[in-house]
């Protein structure tokens, strides 16, 4: 049973702050994973001020600056920094040196339409971007791999995590039981409200994962408001990862919700879409590289 939050905020003086997976990374030291907060950069109101992603109309120079200084904070080689064009998609793409540092300056250099990165290569940084979206990580300490997967609600209906468990099998031979998993700061079950044209592929996916004598764990309809419901996408995930093999030991989930933690964190819902975004990472020997 999870007695405490697994991540944890860590502080360097002058420098921004950013949520560790503190077990992992002290269980594991040549992990590093986390994310991001949204303090300690230079962008303007309303991304203020560590914005990451440079899709949010924020100035390019601003959101590399950002990068380079988180990644040094982190300790780590800014030309590691990987990330996707993300989509919304379940497509997984696996990381090599060749791929190593693409996207850190471009959004035309990123690997396009992806949705989830796994490497087995040490120095690389796997980054994607969050602002209530479900960060997943995966970790494979026999096969020495590592995944990280954005899931937005059709990310999750594609049952991405799914397809990245699958994929790391397929990769690197990783076996399921093996596999440490988090799903990382995000809206939660308290504040993401939707409607039908949300709820209707949710309840289609728990049918396929057969999870329907159970939906109303993940899907709560609202009292006084008819046609809504209350949707918990983290646990959601959680089980996904189960059904794929996952132990549920092995699970950990980030108990802060983005958008009841806008102090911290940016909510895209909350902030009716003016805002910036967090980077989740997660890699091998970043320390070193």
């Amino acid at each position: 049973m999870q007695s405490e939050e697994p991540f944890v905020e860590t502080y360097s003086a002058g420098k921004p702050a950013g949520f560790h997976l503190a077990d992992w990374e002290r269980r594991f030291p040549y992990v590093s994973a986390g994310m991001t907060s949204r303090h300690g950069g230079v962008s303007d109101s309303p991304l203020d001020t560590l914005n990451c992603a440079l899709h949010v109309n924020d100035a390019p120079d601003r959101v590399i600056e950002n990068r380079r200084t988180f990644a040094e904070t982190l300790g780590a080689s800014f030309d590691a920094w990987t990330c996707a064009e993300q989509v919304h998609s379940s497509r997984i793409a696996v990381i090599t040196a060749a791929e190593r540092g693409r996207g850190r300056l471009s959004r035309e250099d990123a690997i396009q339409a992806t949705d989830a990165l796994i490497t087995d290569t040490p120095g690389v940084w796997l980054t994607a971007f969050f602002a209530d979206c479900v960060p997943l990580y995966f970790l494979d300490p026999v096969r020495r791999a590592v995944g990280l997967a954005h899931a937005g609600w059709k990310g999750t209906v594609a049952l991405i995590a799914q397809e990245t468990v699958q994929t790391m099998a397929a990769s690197f031979g990783s076996r399921p039981g093996d596999l440490y998993a988090a799903v990382g700061p995000s809206i939660g079950g308290c504040c993401y409200e939707v409607d039908a044209a949300v709820a209707t592929p949710v309840q289609a996916a728990l049918e396929r994962l057969g999870l329907e004598a159970e939906a109303d764990r993940f899907l709560v309809p609202r009292a006084g408001r008819e046609g809504k419901w209350m949707l918990n996408l983290q646990l959601l995930n959680q089980q996904i990862m189960i059904k794929a093999g996952i132990l549920p030991s092995r699970i950990e989930i980030c108990g802060m919700c983005t958008s009841c933690r806008t102090d911290v964190f940016y909510s895209h819902r909350k902030e009716h879409g003016s805002t910036g975004r967090m980077a989740a990472w997660i890699g091998m020997d970043l320390l070193r590289s």
